[in-house]
């Protein structure tokens, strides 16, 4: 009997998450939800590294964030949220929020790293450390976390199964997760001091959002940067999915430095807002930004960079089968 209850307690949690991922709509003045995966929009999250420990509402209940609770998230990750003028990654916690009300509801999430600045990131490597050069943790768009009583390979079993995000594993209890484009790796595979990451090879493209409604201000991020001192166009362009020889529409970027139609990126907070306008009229659906290179420094360095899927929605989210 009880190998029953825990599977209809899973099955009931997994339909709540569901219900909570879908039914924000506009029309009855509530934001569009605006990522794919979601949990119950609250977190406790505890810092074995500043003994930081927060149980916070990420979500206010009309959909929109909860600006207070993301910024008491943030002191638990160690990332300085005024010096960087945004939050660690939104897409990051909601999936943390997601996964954890799936396999461990109401536990606490214990924080092994967040935030790492760049400087301290790069004592890490020198130092012997199984560090990325381009770390997610830089951009705070990752954490390595473990739950009391959840098995660290059973968990990064349960995450990498969605192909949602970046789920490395490398023994013991701990995981890391993070917003990245979507891979995963043990210890035997993992890449880490490689160099497969330097000059900009795994440069990468996401949006602020997974859902946006048409017209909306977008605003796209670069991370694993390991150089600067690169050059990106003025237009953006997103390509329909499904549609190979069509669907394509042109956006203006806004930013500034460069010549004619070319920005340079000469640091890491230029690279981190990079804002454009989707069209009043782009039809529902889901879509990719490609962005490309107008000065590109090394001959390795891709030409050009495609973004995460988003999803442009009318004033109500479509009801879906399951979560993504």
């Amino acid at each position: 009997m009880s190998a029953i209850w825990v599977i209809l307690v899973c099955l009931f949690l997994e339909l709540v998450g569901s219900i909570l991922l879908h039914d924000f709509s506009p029309a009855m003045g509530a934001e569009v939800s605006r990522f794919f995966l979601m949990g119950d929009g609250k977190l406790h999250v505890r810092s074995s590294l500043n003994g930081c420990e927060t149980s916070a509402n990420i979500l206010n209940s009309d959909g929109s964030f909860n600006e207070e609770g993301l910024t008491a998230i943030d002191e638990v990750f160690g990332f300085p949220t005024k010096e960087k003028e945004e939050h660690i990654s939104p897409r990051l916690l909601f999936m943390l929020d997601y996964f954890s009300d799936r396999v461990a509801p109401g536990k606490v999430i214990h924080l092994d790293s967040g935030y790492r600045a760049p400087a301290y990131n790069k004592k890490l490597k020198e130092s012997g450390g199984n560090v990325a050069r381009t770390s997610t943790h830089i951009d705070g768009m990752a954490i390595d976390f473990f739950i009391e009583g959840m098995d660290g390979k059973a968990l990064w079993e349960v995450i990498r199964r969605e192909n949602c995000c970046g789920v490395g594993h490398y023994g013991g209890k701990d995981v890391h997760l993070d917003s990245g484009r979507p891979r995963f790796w043990e210890a035997a595979t993992s890449k880490v001091g490689t160099g497969e990451s330097d000059f900009n090879r795994r440069i990468y493209l996401s949006t602020e959002y997974d859902r946006y409604k048409a017209g909306e201000r977008i605003r796209l991020s670069l991370s694993s940067v390991s150089h600067f001192g690169f050059g990106i166009a003025k237009q953006v362009k997103i390509k329909s999915e499904g549609t190979p020889k069509g669907g394509v529409t042109t956006i203006d970027l806004r930013g500034e430095g460069g010549e004619g139609e070319c920005i340079l990126i000469g640091e890491r907070k230029a690279s981190r807002f990079l804002h454009a306008t989707l069209p009043r009229d782009l039809p529902s659906g889901r879509y990719r930004a490609c962005l490309e290179f107008c000065h590109v420094p090394f001959a390795h360095m891709p030409r050009e960079v495609v973004s995460n899927t988003l999803e442009v929605v009318g004033f109500e989210v479509r009801q879906e089968e399951g979560n993504r």
